[in-house]
């Protein structure tokens, strides 16, 4: 039996956790620069409001006093959804974090006691220990598990856990379920199974085996089908750790010269140094890509994208770091405005052991190199993000008169909430 523990509306419940004043109102959280809404309450879902809506059209639509807004507050997001799944690791055997709010976990073992309280359990002590409303599926699958997860969402009946352990709940579920809903099935094979007369995931699990494979040829597509008839075939591995890592923004304005996209690939370099650390792994490649923006047809136009194979794989901050700006460097063409960038590490495996290159000349700098990297995570998790960066991370201000600032500064967030978890500037003040 396997399970999947989900976040309700993350964004907006943790900024809910230290506001309980928002709670039952509409609230929506913002993109990067406040372009756009990537996360919205129940509440303003009913208002009207949409996912991926420009926030000066909510904002014409709506007004500002009908509406909690937020920029976003990853630093926030990350230290509360660290908290929820540090629970569920210790309540489960086995446990794969699929993204920042959700997380696969494996219940064998576990057949002996009832499941469904269990769950429900589960939900209650996450929300009395951190705040967060969590929602449990439970199947024999993956694929089905996350489609119980979005029953325990949607209905209230199931008190935030939801089990298919029959096969009459199974393809009840199947019935119930569109089929551009599923696990494993995007946007654009949603569409061709449509075309087919494939609406739900019942009309595509009825299919038979020689037809999926006809048409679609895609061992991710068949194994989703064997999946919802009922077998167990999506490999634990494939959850486990990422394959690639990509961090990239669009830039709050538009950028020409070379040092302040330096600036901008490093803060992205790091970042993706940072998340190859956390997972325990190294890559071999890193990738950079540039490019001007596409909606301004009156200015010239120009993208590329540049690769670097590492001597050794690494997930050292100062080797990633070096590699994107002398990829950024290779590509930068003078003469442009510049939009957005960003930085792909690739090639991904385990961190140990690591087969080094023996003319690499930063091998012998390995585990300094590793004990300055820990000395560094420590000290920002500890006192917030960004307390101790590199030289490159600096963002020049007031004309280059030696003031400067961090990645944050470049980044428009007018709405942005405390971090009272992972910053002592913000802790909270009891009167």
């Amino acid at each position: 039996m396997y399970g999947i523990i989900d976040c309700d509306n993350c964004y907006v419940s943790c900024e809910r956790v230290f506001r309980p004043d928002l709670n039952n109102r509409p609230v929506v959280v913002l993109s990067n620069n406040d372009g756009c809404v990537v996360a919205l309450s129940n509440e303003a879902k009913q208002m009207g409001v949409r996912e991926g809506t420009p926030y000066f059209e909510v904002l014409s639509q709506f007004g500002s006093r009908s509406l909690s807004v937020f920029s976003s507050n990853y630093e926030l997001y990350g230290e509360l959804t660290g908290r929820v799944m540090s629970i569920i690791r210790h309540e489960v055997p086995v446990c794969f974090r699929y993204s920042i709010d959700e997380c696969f976990v494996s219940l064998d073992g576990m057949e002996h006691i009832d499941l469904k309280s269990w769950g429900e359990n589960l939900h209650r002590k996450i929300r009395r220990c951190v705040g967060m409303p969590v929602s449990i599926g439970l199947a024999p699958n993956k694929t089905l598990a996350k489609m119980a997860s979005h029953f325990a969402k949607k209905y209230k009946g199931y008190r935030h856990c939801c089990m298919i352990d029959s096969d009459a709940k199974r393809l009840q579920a199947l019935k119930l379920y569109p089929i551009d809903k599923v696990w494993g099935i995007g946007r654009r094979y949603a569409a061709k199974l449509k075309l087919h007369g494939c609406n739900t995931a019942y009309d595509f699990a009825a299919r038979p085996a020689g037809w999926v494979r006809h048409t679609f040829g895609n061992i991710v597509i068949q194994r989703t089908w064997q999946e919802l008839n009922g077998e167990d075939c999506v490999p634990d591995e494939q959850l486990a750790k990422k394959k690639s890592i990509c961090t990239s923004r669009s830039f709050n304005g538009m950028v020409a010269d070379l040092e302040t996209l330096r600036t901008h690939v490093s803060n992205y370099a790091v970042r993706c140094a940072e998340k190859l650390r956390a997972q325990q792994t190294v890559a071999s490649v890193v990738s950079v890509f540039l490019t001007t923006n596409t909606f301004r047809e009156d200015l010239p136009q120009y993208w590329n994208s540049c690769e670097l194979r590492l001597m050794s794989p690494s997930n050292s901050t100062t080797i990633i770091v070096q590699a994107a700006t002398e990829a950024l460097r290779m590509m930068y063409r003078p003469g442009y405005l510049y939009k957005k960038a960003g930085v792909i590490v690739m090639g991904i495996t385990a961190d140990s052991p690591i087969q080094q290159n023996l003319f690499d000349v930063n091998a012998g700098r390995f585990d300094k190199m590793k004990r300055l990297d820990a000395v560094i995570d420590r000290i920002n998790k500890v006192n917030g993000s960004e307390t101790v960066v590199l030289g490159s991370q600096q963002y020049t201000r007031d004309g280059g008169r030696g003031k400067a600032g961090t990645f944050a500064d470049a980044i428009r967030h007018n709405f942005r909430s405390p971090s009272p978890t992972t910053r002592w500037s913000d802790i909270i003040s009891l009167k």
